[in-house]
C-alpha cells in the first residue's frame, strides 16, 4: 500500500519529478563520460606501448633487461615459438632483434632504434603494414626498410631513398648497410615515430652479425587480464635458468607510476565533480520538500504516523533515484560507444603541444563495464543519502507551522 502511495506520488506533479530524473541521470552521464575517457587514455597509453616496445610479456635472455644489448640476445630453440603460442590464451609470439645505429642519408645523420621483424608474426603486434602511410610493405627475404615519419622528414628522405646504417654488432663486429627505404610508417607514439626503422628479420640478424639470435620474443594476447596466469603457464613451459619472462608491468615501472598518479588525480576530479552533482541533486530534493509543507502538515495533522509519511518519502527517493540511474545507464552507453568507436582528434594547434610530450592528441574513451556500474552505484548511494534531508525535515516538522509556511 505504501509502495503504491508512493508511486502515485512521484507522478503527480510530473514537473518536478521530471527535474529530479533528469538532474540525476545527467549526473550519471556526465560521471560516467569523464571516467570513461580517463581510463580509455589509459587503455590506449598502454596498447600503445605495449603493442609497439615490448608485447604484454617477454621472453629474453637473462640480462638482457638490465644491459639492453645485443650482446645479450639469444638463441632460441627449435620448438620455442611453437611451444609458448601453444599456452592457453596466447595469440601469438613475435620473435624480434632490436638494436640501435646510426642512420644516414646524404648530410643528415640521428641515431635510430633497428628492429628486425618478421612481417607475418609482427602482424598481430605492432601491425605495422597498417601503420604504412606512405610506400608499401617489404618481405621477409628482402633487404628493404620502413622508417617513421619523423625520421624521414629529419633526414630528408622519401620512399626510394637509399639509407644508411652504421652501428656496432654482435660481439664488437662491425655493422654497416645500405638500405632501400620501401614505405614511411607513423605510430600513436610520436618519439617512436622519430627513430624507428624496421627491417625484415634475417637482414638485420646479418646486419648485426647475429645470425639466428634475437634478442626477445614478444607474446600478445587479445586478453590483456589473463597476462597473470599467462606468465605463470610460461614460468613452468620453458627453461628459466637461461631465458626470462617478464610481463609489461615490470619492464614498463615508469609506465604503471605514471597511470597511477594519474588515476589519483582524475579521481580527485571526480570528486568534484560528485559534489556540483551532489548540490544539484540536494537543489532539486529541497525543492521537493519545500512545495509539499502544506501536504505534510495536513497528514500529520490528520493522525498519520510520522514514520509511515518518511517510508513513503524515502520510496519516492528509491524510485526516483532508481528510474534516474537507468535512465543515465542506458543514456551513457551508446554515447560512450559512440566516442568509443569514434575517437576525439585535437585540431593541428593543440597537437604540436601534445607531441611534444610524446602523447598522442586524441581522446579515447573506455568501455569497461566498471565505467557504466560504479558511477550509476556512486550516484544512486549519493540520491540516498541526500534523500535523508526530507526524511529528516518530517521528523522535526510542526504541522501547524508547516501549513502556515507551505501555503
Amino acid at each position: 500500500m505504501l509502495l503504491k502511495l508512493a508511486w502515485r506520488n512521484i507522478w503527480r506533479n510530473k514537473r518536478r519529478t521530471i527535474i529530479t530524473i533528469v538532474s540525476i541521470a545527467f549526473a550519471v552521464i556526465l560521471s560516467s563520460l569523464m571516467r570513461s575517457m580517463q581510463l580509455g587514455s589509459y587503455e590506449r597509453m598502454i596498447d600503445n606501448s605495449v603493442r609497439f616496445l615490448t608485447g604484454y610479456i617477454q621472453i629474453h635472455q637473462k640480462g638482457y633487461w638490465e644491459e639492453q644489448v645485443i650482446d645479450n640476445a639469444f638463441k632460441p630453440s627449435s620448438n620455442l615459438q611453437q611451444k609458448v603460442e601453444g599456452i592457453e590464451d596466447v595469440e601469438a609470439a613475435v620473435p624480434r632483434l632490436e638494436s640501435f645505429a646510426l642512420a644516414s642519408y646524404r648530410t643528415q645523420t640521428k641515431g635510430a632504434l633497428v628492429i628486425g621483424i618478421d612481417p607475418q608474426k609482427e602482424a598481430a603486434l605492432t601491425n605495422v603494414e597498417d601503420k604504412i602511410v606512405q610506400g608499401s610493405a617489404f618481405e621477409i627475404n628482402e633487404e628493404h626498410v620502413l622508417i617513421g615519419t619523423g625520421l624521414a622528414e629529419y633526414l630528408k628522405l622519401s620512399v626510394g631513398d637509399t639509407i644508411v646504417l652504421i652501428s656496432q654488432g654482435y660481439h664488437g663486429a662491425n655493422a654497416a648497410g645500405k638500405y632501400t627505404v620501401s614505405g614511411l610508417v607513423q605510430f600513436g607514439l610520436p618519439q617512436l615515430t622519430n627513430q624507428v626503422v624496421f627491417m625484415p628479420l634475417p637482414a638485420a640478424q646479418y646486419f648485426f652479425g647475429a645470425e639466428q639470435l634475437l634478442t626477445a620474443l614478444a607474446i600478445v594476447t587479445e586478453h590483456p587480464k589473463h597476462v597473470s596466469s599467462i606468465e605463470a603457464s610460461l614460468r613452468e613451459e620453458l627453461d628459466t635458468t637461461a631465458l626470462e619472462v617478464m610481463n609489461w608491468r615490470t619492464m614498463m615501472p615508469e609506465l604503471v607510476q605514471g597511470i597511477e598518479v594519474d588515476n589519483i588525480s582524475g579521481i580527485i576530479m571526480l570528486m568534484l565533480l560528485y559534489v556540483v552533482i551532489g548540490f544539484g541533486m540536494f537543489g532539486t530534493f529541497l525543492m521537493m520538500t519545500t512545495e509539499r509543507l502544506y501536504e505534510f502538515g495536513i497528514l500529520l495533522s490528520v493522525g498519520m504516523r510520522r514514520y509511515k509519511l518518511q517510508l513513503i518519502i524515502f520510496a519516492e527517493i528509491i524510485m526516483l533515484a532508481m528510474i534516474a540511474v537507468l535512465a543515465g545507464f542506458a543514456l551513457s552507453i551508446p554515447l560512450i560507444s559512440y566516442f568509443y568507436h569514434h575517437p576525439i582528434s585535437l585540431s593541428e594547434e593543440y597537437k604540436a603541444a601534445f607531441e611534444k610530450f610524446g602523447i598522442e592528441a586524441v581522446y579515447v574513451f573506455s568501455l569497461e563495464p566498471v565505467v557504466f556500474t560504479s558511477q550509476a552505484w556512486v550516484v544512486f548511494f549519493m540520491a540516498l543519502v541526500l534523500g535523508g534531508y526530507p526524511i529528516y525535515s518530517i521528523w522535526k516538522l510542526e504541522p501547524v507551522t508547516a501549513m502556515r509556511e507551505g501555503r
